[in-house]
């Protein structure tokens, strides 16, 4: 069992809450603590936080990571290119 002191506008909030929902406070309560320990329980990875980011532009290059310099001079030369001909 726990006990806990609210200030009393916080209590007047919860019982309010509590009358319009049609439950207890002390089910509001319950509900509130479980999803708040919910949502801090979910401790994922960096990795796990971006996985539907991952490969959602596809440059069609496979091998962009280990070519990437060949790739960057290329772009430069177009971009070079393009200066030089105005």
């Amino acid at each position: 069992m726990i006990s806990l002191r609210l200030p009393p506008e916080l209590e007047r909030k919860l019982d309010s809450f509590a009358k319009s929902e049609g439950k207890s406070r002390t089910e509001i309560v319950k509900e509130s603590i479980l999803q708040y320990i919910k949502s801090r329980g979910d401790n994922k990875t960096p990795y796990e936080l971006g996985l539907d980011l991952f490969g959602k532009y596809n440059s069609a290059n496979s091998d962009l990571a280990q070519n990437r310099k060949a790739y960057l001079e290329k772009a430069i030369g177009k971009k070079n290119e393009k200066r030089s001909s105005h």
